[in-house]
């Protein structure tokens, strides 16, 4: 499922849900339909960048790297290796819309028409 993010001081951000929910979690806000005032914008800003920077912080998880080995044949010579996408790549376009939003004093919402 979709998230479309609108902000009148900056085009639409459109994500997937289960993407989005990591930054609406860390916001304290519904990943089906909420808003983030243009008050709330800079402690919103603040929390992106700080979370950004404590990720980079930390490579992939063991786990991860587990799981990709197991999900992709050694000799598998046709598939192009995996790659993750990292949490600051994927928050980088709502991030640009709140700091938007943070400059223009306006509101970003999403889930609603």
């Amino acid at each position: 499922m979709l998230i479309t993010f609108r902000c009148k001081a900056a085009p639409e951000v459109m994500m997937y849900k289960e993407h989005a929910k990591r930054i609406l979690d860390l916001l304290n806000k519904d990943a089906d339909r909420g808003v983030i005032t243009a008050a709330e914008a800079p402690k919103a800003v603040e929390t992106i960048e700080k979370e950004i920077a404590e990720s980079r912080k930390h490579q992939a998880a063991d786990e991860v790297q587990q799981d990709i080995k197991a999900h992709t044949a050694p000799d598998d010579k046709e598939h192009e290796g995996m790659e993750t996408v990292s949490f600051a790549t994927r928050a980088y376009p709502l991030l640009e819309m709140l700091r938007a939003a943070r400059d223009h004093k306006c509101d970003v919402m999403w889930g609603v028409l």
